[in-house]
């Protein structure tokens, strides 16, 4: 596989050199929403696919029926997953807070679950609720074959770069897109962020609430500036942490996000050889050791119980602990168990990222994100662009540069649209972005595109690494966004908190 690096948190599109488009209508009433039956969660997930340990009895789950096609609304049919998780404080409840925790793709239900105690700052006045986006796991998740092939396009190496290596990418991406429009044709047309907006208002209305008050972290982003975009005056308090710029074609962001991961990348070397991990004395011997392994498991794979761990995986394992420094440690034990012939803890980690359960089943979340990538955007790359793209991204970064997240859209077997890529959210409720220094898969550059796209919003830069601010840790950080959705108040231009 040519690897896609997926804008997962915990865990857009084309045409940038456009003339400015005319403000996109905004959307009447999205029809009446049915009300919502709470009960018991029967099915959270931790993310090895595993049930909790311990479950909160004050959790709910539902299930929110929208239509298939907005088009036609009184057609088929999609249910939609939800969690709740109530406010601790009832008599000083300020309504819903509703989250989006990134992919395209990510399962919101499983990861509010995970994340409720990071947030007890905000389920004290809020009733915290999240879902699977439609495409997404429990909402008509998109399935594209079974374990067997899913293995073995996760597993596909992109080293050594040659033809051989990139005909065996565009061939295993096109047996992917095949699968996907057998196994989920129906709901592919459908999937795309302005849908999944749509529903967001039909939950608003089912919740009860006048206003949709919004955190939404990586591709979550994306989804509250539509949201935004389409539905203005119902725009409560909106927090967008870790932004993405919908604006970039395919080659502009492949490039960003390389880049951004190689400078992740190099600042975990430091760290490690700094704490005398395993991997080198210091950084430049560090690097030619992960190099070295690599380029051997391009060539032989080490053995991990009945599966392998090939190059493809452990590059794939590398960049999911990229996403946070609280991960960086048992990145530098993995990759010095690996230098020792021992691959559990890679395989671990790229297992971790793919959403791959140790009983060989999978989440939607890696195919989830295709179909939803592919719909918000009209680009389909031509094979001259990809390889242009790829070239570029290896100078940048052996390690990661691919031909990005194109390369199964120039296949995919559903036309998609740009509605996705404008948003201007004129007339909007005051907007929070977030963007971060050093986040490998949404670099700050689209922090301050974003801001100014929306219009009503105001930019707080967080000066440290790892995707995503506010669940890092940062008290400053914390603190912005803590006082926005709880009093409403809004930082001043130009805020920006150091890392501890």
């Amino acid at each position: 596989m040519r690897r896609v690096l997926a804008v997962v948190t915990l865990a857009t599109s084309a045409a940038a050199c456009m003339s400015a488009p005319t403000k996109p209508a905004v959307d009447g009433d999205t029809g009446a929403a049915e009300q919502i039956a709470w009960g018991p969660c029967t099915d959270l997930k931790r993310p090895d696919g595993q049930r909790p340990a311990r479950q909160d009895t004050s959790v709910r789950c539902a299930k929110l029926a929208v239509p298939l096609d907005y088009a036609d609304p009184g057609g088929d049919k999609i249910e939609m997953a939800l969690i709740k998780i109530p406010a601790t404080d009832q008599s000083k409840r300020l309504g819903s807070l509703v989250f989006n925790f990134g992919g395209p793709g990510g399962s919101g239900v499983d990861t509010l679950d995970q994340a409720a105690k990071s947030l007890s700052s905000l389920r004290s006045r809020y009733d915290l609720v999240s879902f699977d986006p439609r495409g997404v796991e429990r909402s008509s998740g998109v399935r594209c074959g079974d374990t067997a092939e899913l293995d073995k396009y996760m597993a596909l190496d992109t080293l050594p770069d040659n033809e051989q290596t990139r005909a065996e990418g565009d061939a295993a991406n096109k047996e992917l897109a095949q699968h996907c429009e057998k196994d989920s044709g129906k709901i592919l047309p459908y999937v795309g962020t302005v849908n999944a907006a749509r529903d967001m208002d039909r939950l608003r209305t089912a919740l009860g609430d006048e206003k949709l008050n919004f955190v939404g972290m990586s591709y979550g982003t994306q989804l509250g500036a539509v949201y935004a975009t389409k539905f203005p005056t119902r725009v409560g308090r909106m927090v967008l942490d870790a932004p993405l710029d919908p604006t970039v074609t395919f080659e502009q962001r492949t490039l960003a996000q390389t880049r951004g991961f190689q400078h992740a990348y190099q600042s975990f070397l430091k760290s490690c050889v700094k704490d005398r991990c395993e991997v080198g004395k210091d950084v430049p011997t560090a690097a030619a050791n992960v190099g070295r392994l690599m380029n051997q498991l391009a060539v032989k794979p080490l053995k991990v119980g009945r599966r392998d761990l090939t190059q493809g995986l452990a590059s794939t394992g590398v960049a999911a602990a990229l996403y946070s420094e609280f991960a960086w440690p048992f990145l530098g034990n993995a990759l010095g168990a690996a230098l020792k012939g021992q691959g559990q803890a890679l395989l671990y980690l790229a297992d971790s990222y793919t959403g791959r359960s140790p009983d060989g089943t999978y989440s939607t979340q890696m195919t989830s994100f295709p179909a939803i990538t592919c719909a918000d955007t009209s680009e389909r790359p031509d094979l001259a662009t990809l390889r242009r793209t790829e070239d570029a991204a290896v100078k940048v970064s052996p390690l990661f540069g691919s031909e990005g997240p194109g390369g199964l859209c120039a296949v995919w077997p559903v036309k998609g649209d740009d509605e996705a890529k404008h948003v201007d959210a004129t007339g909007s409720a005051p907007i929070m972005v977030v963007g971060g220094t050093g986040d490998p898969a949404t670099p700050y550059e689209w922090a301050p595109k974003l801001t100014a796209q929306l219009k009503t919003a105001t930019l707080v830069t967080y000066e440290g690494e790892g995707h995503g601010a506010y669940l890092s840790g940062n008290k400053c950080v914390k603190r912005f966004v803590d006082s926005y959705l709880l009093a409403g108040k809004m930082p001043g231009r130009g805020a920006t908190c150091k890392s501890v």
